[in-house]
């Protein structure tokens, strides 16, 4: 017994001697959230907007980005690539046969061509050749060829 009671005067000098003491404050309650307790609330408003707007035109860059895709793969078909191969070598015989009126050995001095609403008139005014194309919509584009300077 007499050793515990030593034991806690220790203690008791030991605490009065370092001077602990135990402080406390009143314990308070405060939201974290900016849209309860106010402080930032604008900042907080201002960065869910830029969220909603962020994701907004991600969801529409996504669906224009399907969109391109799905019209790629349309136009990339066997048979669009036949008839774009097609129209490609029926428009170069066309140009072929202009052309040989235009410079060949028979060669014409003016006449007109109608293609799907395009319409080409060509005549020779001395060593110049002026085709004119009009196209479906009214549009007018003359073209003025000189034919001195060919060496065929």
């Amino acid at each position: 017994m007499n050793r515990s009671l030593f034991l806690g005067s220790f203690i008791i000098t030991t605490l009065f001697l370092f001077g602990l003491t135990a402080d406390a404050s009143e314990l308070t309650h405060q939201f974290k959230s900016p849209a309860f307790n106010g402080q930032g609330y604008s900042s907080h408003v201002l960065t869910i907007e830029n969220l909603t707007h962020q994701r907004k035109k991600d969801i529409e860059a996504a669906k224009e980005a399907a969109r391109k895709e799905a019209e790629r793969e349309a136009e990339n078909t066997n048979i669009n690539k036949f008839l774009k191969n097609f129209e490609s070598r029926v428009y170069a015989e066309l140009s072929k046969q202009l052309s040989e009126k235009l410079f060949g050995e028979n060669a014409q001095t003016s006449g007109t061509i109608d293609i799907l609403g395009n319409t080409i008139q060509y005549e020779t005014i001395g060593d110049t050749i002026k085709m004119t194309v009009t196209d479906a919509n009214g549009s007018v584009t003359t073209v003025e060829i000189p034919t001195s300077g060919f060496g065929f």
